[in-house]
């Protein structure tokens, strides 16, 4: 594996290029000063297709969760007296 070390600006300027080239399968390692600081690695495509109904069942929701609240809907409308303002 070919590795390849950029300066910050030289990384910054060269950016699409470099990443191309970590696509490809080779190293690039961006340094400050000197300083070895950043790696850049390709990223694996790991994610897997989400399917609809997949969590079916395994979720549970109480009877009357989103039954609207009396008392929040009372500040609302202003029908309630003690309310601070």
């Amino acid at each position: 594996m070919t590795t390849t070390i950029v300066n910050t600006h030289e990384a910054k300027s060269r950016l699409s290029e470099l990443i191309r080239r970590v696509e490809a399968g080779e190293e690039v390692i961006v340094a400050r000063a000197g300083k070895h600081v950043v790696r850049l690695v390709a990223v694996e495509a790991t994610q897997r297709r989400r399917s609809a109904g997949s969590l079916k069942g395994l979720i549970h929701i109480e009877p009357g969760a989103f039954d609207p609240d009396p008392e929040l809907i009372a500040l609302f409308e202003g029908s309630d007296d003690s309310a601070p303002w």
